[in-house]
């Protein structure tokens, strides 16, 4: 017994280790439901099934299933005699719902999927399913008309001698709300399909990975620098399985835990985007991260056939990027959309800039290293959205003065340490158009800096006299 007055109380040392004990446990549950959900298959098809055209009318199919025979019930229930339709009224209401729905489903799909392959050959196939497979106002329109079609063919079905009023009420106000949605959906494609449109939502998707990637803001200091990793001479090495393909997301939490469980590090070998051939190596364990089941491991990754944005920031340049220099192929010739995809570029760019990239460590709550998993770093964006559209543009005044329009931009807005790339892009883009423009004039041109490519030169003429950048000034 302890002596009078000595508190019961437990003492710091054993909180604390019950604490950890209790942690530790939530921990090793956590691992094995994970383990027994296998979050990489739940991640491909939920993934899949956001890019599906088939899942939205699907659902409609079930809802009709569960909804009609209530309404028949009510129906018959209320007895209402409004519209006075017979027998032959509503036979031929259904009739004329049926038709019209099953020519809206017919039609929409032929159309899209003729507009698809026009969009994908005129700008990257890239945006088929990230961007035209996942708007989801041609899925639930199309799912409207299949709703339509299949209450009006089981209302049809139930004709009766007596007609009462709730169902083929029902069913007149679906065929005028399809006819009514297939006219905007029309004008919604016509609208959605434009290169602005596609640019535009890669820009948004692209904003919001990049800010859940990166979600600490950054200030005028140099991003956090992660002191040097060591790697363990002989550490133990999960080499992937499965078919070769692309590593679409990380389940970083888990990973977190299982290194945390075991008291290890585990290195990720790859990076979000990366091809992954089968027999790779997929992680090194160090420490006692080495004791971690090898198949719990593999199932924190997701793989798919092509890469998607969800956990991947630097994708949605390369779209942008991919849409430019399309545009700038001979064949197309287009350099009005890239001046487009310029913009969005340079959108993100800014984004980019001002976000704490964080290096490759990830540690658990109590700051000690558990995870290594490699982000794009402020260089490699700035060279993805640079280099290959300048060796391909430089030569169109347009984009040559666009270009340098988002460097200067870039170099203004964003914080200082953020600039040795970008006058790097822009000594760059000096040298090359100088090879390229041999008459001064037009040298003197191309070196504007102009938000609009080839419009608004007065305005960047009286902010850079003569024409000349700052580095010639």
């Amino acid at each position: 017994m302890s002596p009078p007055g000595e508190s019961r109380d437990p003492t710091p040392e054993r909180l604390a280790g019950a604490i950890d004990r209790a942690d530790r446990l939530w921990n090793g549950a956590a691992l094995f439901v994970e383990s027994r959900l296998v979050w990489s298959r739940v991640y491909r098809t939920v993934s899949y099934l956001k890019s599906a055209l088939w899942t939205v009318p699907f659902i409609s199919i079930l809802c009709v299933l569960a909804i009609a025979p209530a309404l028949r019930v009510l129906d018959g229930w209320l007895g209402w005699r409004i519209s006075g339709l017979g027998r032959g009224g509503a036979t031929s209401l259904y009739q004329t719902v049926i038709t019209l729905t099953l020519s809206f489903i017919v039609f929409t799909f032929g159309s899209l999927l003729v507009a698809i392959q026009v969009a994908g050959a005129q700008l990257t196939p890239r945006v088929i399913a990230t961007t035209l497979l996942r708007d989801n106002v041609v899925r639930y329109t199309v799912g409207l008309f299949v709703f339509a079609l299949v209450f009006a063919i089981m209302a049809l079905n139930r004709v009766d001698t007596t007609v009462n009023e709730i169902v083929p009420l029902l069913c007149a106000a679906l065929g005028l709300i399809s006819i009514a949605a297939f006219l905007f959906l029309i004008d919604y494609a016509a609208r959605l399909l434009r290169p602005v449109s596609i640019l535009a939502r890669v820009g948004d998707e692209g904003g919001k990975v990049i800010d859940a990637v990166y979600p600490e803001p950054v200030g005028d200091s140099a991003d956090v620098a992660d002191p040097p990793f060591v790697p363990i001479a002989g550490a133990p090495i999960v080499q992937y399985d499965g078919r070769s393909e692309i590593v679409l997301a990380v389940e970083i939490s888990a990973l977190l835990r299982a290194a945390r469980q075991a008291d290890g590090v585990i290195e990720c070998l790859f990076e979000v985007g990366d091809f992954i051939a089968t027999g790779e190596p997929l992680f090194a364990l160090h420490g006692g991260a080495a004791t971690i089941n090898p198949a719990m491991l593999r199932a924190t990754v997701a793989f798919g056939p092509e890469r998607t944005m969800e956990q991947d920031p630097i994708f949605s340049f390369r779209i942008l990027v991919d849409i430019a220099l399309k545009a700038l192929s001979p064949a197309i010739n287009d350099p009005t959309t890239a001046v487009l995809a310029l913009d969005q570029i340079h959108r993100l760019l800014r984004v980019v800039g001002k976000r704490q990239l964080r290096g490759f460590t990830i540690r658990d709550q109590r700051g000690e290293r558990r995870v290594i998993l490699r982000t794009p770093n402020w260089e490699d964006f700035v060279h993805v959205a640079c280099i290959e559209i300048a060796s391909c543009g430089a030569n169109n005044v347009q984009i040559a003065r666009r270009l340098r329009a988002m460097i200067e931009n870039a170099l203004e807005s964003l914080p200082r340490h953020r600039h040795p790339a970008l006058e790097q892009q822009r000594d760059r883009l000096d040298r090359m158009i100088e090879s390229l423009y041999p008459i001064p004039d037009d040298l003197a041109l191309a070196r504007i800096p102009d938000p609009q490519g080839l419009g608004g030169s007065s305005r960047a003429m009286t902010s850079h006299p003569a024409g000349l950048s700052r580095r010639d000034r």
